[in-house]
């Protein structure tokens, strides 16, 4: 029987509501796999600063340091946006601090959502992508300038950092279908320009195998919404892959369905869902748990090496999904908790047919 450490960051707005879904399903896999799951606490974003004045304390940081993986839930909210001291940089602070610097953002369009995207089925139908955004370089962490009139954020990169994620991204797409999509703005940014000639170093030198193209940020942002099928792993900067994937969740109807994994060379990865703190309605039990379910899924799967049990969680997901159990961004009027409590009995005692019977006619 194997025992993991796994450091629990809630965080703000939704947060702890998702993620108590997220580790009851750790507590199903327990059940049904016999693995142990060993979860520690820990402050960040809001909270964190509610209770030390800063947004990552150290506490949390060494207990991360620690962990064998890390599951968060989300941070930021109305409350703190005018301090001096905001949410988002204890996030930003624990990327830069564990050397995390792949973000993979899956999408993958559920065939029982298929209607409910704003696009066309002939469209949306059969989507299965990955966005590698790089995580610790670019506008979000460069040099940082403000007076009362002007303000400007340094877009750096250098060639080592765009390097490591152009070979995860080639790696990656080697298990797929051998295809990168690499993104940028080289007609313009020297940063672009340098993420381009980068990118097709590696790519000649290492990966010929796999198929590349070169598209425009600007381009792209139309092109995925007019052909996404056509796209396998998309490969960019930090701005862009946060708005692209951001963009691309819209595919199937709801970002609340989105997962990430933000992993490095060694150490722990971070795994959250996309959808942020949505202060709005956290604690009216209205938020999709679906996305910290798929990221605990992430975090068995390229955390801890247990493809089996993440197979098992993605399972549940789907047989949930098909059945209709599912929150009010998707059409359904089920609660947070409900629909991990269907997704627990899917994952404990699949197929779930009868218990539509039971519960939902």
């Amino acid at each position: 029987m194997s025992t993991y450490t796994i450091a629990v960051l809630p965080g703000d707005g939704v947060g702890p509501e998702v993620i108590s879904v997220a580790c009851d399903v750790l507590g199903a896999v327990t059940e049904r796999f016999g693995h142990q799951f060993k979860l520690t606490r820990g402050l960040i974003g809001g909270a964190a600063i509610d209770a030390t004045g800063g947004p990552l304390p150290e506490g949390t940081l060494e207990l991360c340091r620690k962990a064998d993986a890390i599951l968060l839930g989300a941070v930021g909210g109305p409350k703190w946006d005018q301090g001096a001291v905001r949410p988002e940089q204890g996030l930003l602070a624990i990327r830069k601090e564990l050397g995390v610097f792949a973000n993979l953002r899956p999408v993958v369009v559920h065939g029982d959502l298929v209607e409910r995207s704003p696009l066309k089925r002939e469209i949306v139908e059969g989507v299965d992508l990955i966005v590698f955004r790089e995580l610790t370089g670019g506008a979000y962490f460069g040099e940082k300038r403000r007076t009362a009139d002007a303000a400007s954020d340094l877009g750096a990169y250098t060639s080592a950092e765009i390097e490591r994620i152009a070979r995860a991204a080639f790696k990656s797409a080697r298990r797929r279908r051998r295809k990168v999509t690499s993104v940028d703005k080289a007609n313009v940014m020297e940063a672009g320009r340098l993420w381009r000639e980068t990118v097709s170093r590696v790519h000649r030198e290492e990966f010929p195998d796999v198929a590349l193209e070169h598209v425009l940020i600007d381009a792209m942002a139309m092109h995925v919404l007019r052909w996404p099928r056509n796209y396998d792993i998309i490969l960019t900067d930090n701005m862009f892959g946060d708005i692209l994937s951001d963009e691309l969740s819209a595919l199937a109807d709801s970002i609340g369905l989105a997962p990430s994994a933000s992993l490095g060379a060694s150490g722990p990865g971070l795994f959250e869902p996309v959808h942020g703190s949505a202060p709005d309605i956290a604690g009216r039990n209205l938020a999709n748990p679906v996305g910290a379910v798929l990221s605990t899924a992430m975090m068995l799967r390229y955390g801890l090496r247990l493809e089996d049990e993440a197979d098992a969680v993605e399972a549940a997901v789907s047989a949930t999904i098909a059945i209709g159990a599912v929150t009010a961004d998707l059409g359904g009027d089920l609660g947070c908790r409900e629909v991990g409590d269907a997704i627990l009995h899917a994952l404990l005692h699949p197929p779930l047919a009868h218990y539509r019977l039971m519960h939902w006619g």
